[in-house]
């Protein structure tokens, strides 16, 4: 089995305090975007779990791939075993989502070919314990994650065909970024609705990440200044995206951020339909 593994940006993300876990609580919107790792699953008689990548770093039991795979392995104990390759292009430690991606397609994927049936209910509790955003990554789409992210409500497709990713070729930790959040006051807090509007948009994580990180900062700038329509920071980083009006002004503004060294991608939103049919989902 060969399955693409679609990557994501935050379009909003509110901070609404902390949970007895420890964990905050958000309200964000997810939405999947056609930048994409691939991953070939092949199973094996001997019930042995291997991984290979491109990314030598990532052929490694602490990978999200190899801990969901061997945690079901546990649990359901399939008597087949698999080999798993992974062609990694999402970057990491991104603020795309690649890792939990990863993860959730292989949940699908080792369902389909261990024939466990698990139910939807089942495959989202798996997913749930093994990272706030890998349910979206079971639907796609565009959807709001309540909780710690991982309680998933489908929203209407927002279809953006002029995205630009930036990537300063650093890696955040979602630890880091929230421990530099400020958590607002109940009457500072934005609904989530405004998502469509693409000028009120928020990321709480964005201010504590652009002080620490001068870099990122700079890329948000130049984008505003490129002309994009909204220039912010996905996730916890250090990914930043623009959203453009036009072919052209994108172009114009990838080629000045490209001569200065940054990663960067040209990107579009995945619409719901479109990310069941090119990706594994629950639906």
């Amino acid at each position: 089995m060969l399955v693409d593994s679609y990557a994501k940006i935050n379009l909003f993300l509110e901070l609404l305090g902390k949970l007895p876990d420890n964990y905050h609580e958000v309200n964000t919107v997810f939405c999947g975007i056609d930048l994409c790792d691939s991953i070939k699953y092949a199973l094996t008689k001997k019930p042995d779990l291997k991984l290979w990548s491109n990314i030598a770093e990532l052929e490694s039991p602490n990978n999200l791939i190899f801990k969901v795979a061997a945690e079901m392995q546990a649990r359901y104990r399939p008597e087949q075993g698999i080999e798993i390759r992974l062609e990694k292009r999402i970057p990491l430690a991104a603020g795309l989502g690649g890792g939990s991606s990863n993860a959730a397609v292989t949940i699908l994927a080792l369902n389909q070919l261990w024939d466990l049936q698990l139910s939807r209910a089942e495959l989202e509790e798996l997913a749930a314990g093994f990272g706030s955003d890998l349910n979206f990554f079971l639907h796609g789409g565009t959807a709001l994650g309540s909780g710690r992210g991982e309680r998933i409500t489908q929203l209407p497709d927002l279809e953006l065909r002029h995205l630009l990713l930036v990537n300063p070729g650093i890696r955040i930790s979602a630890a880091e970024a929230y421990r530099l959040a400020r958590i607002p006051q109940e009457n500072e807090r934005v609904s989530f609705e405004v998502y469509t509007e693409l000028t009120a948009n928020i990321n709480r994580l964005e201010p504590g990440i652009r002080r620490a990180y001068p870099v990122v900062d700079g890329i948000i700038s130049a984008l505003r200044s490129g002309n994009a329509l909204l220039a912010m920071l996905s996730g916890s980083g250090s990914t930043c995206y623009g959203v453009f009006e036009d072919a052209t002004e994108l172009q114009a503004c990838q080629s000045e951020l490209e001569a200065q060294g940054f990663w960067t991608y040209s990107a579009r939103t995945l619409t719901k339909e479109e990310y069941t049919k090119c990706s594994l989902s629950l639906n």
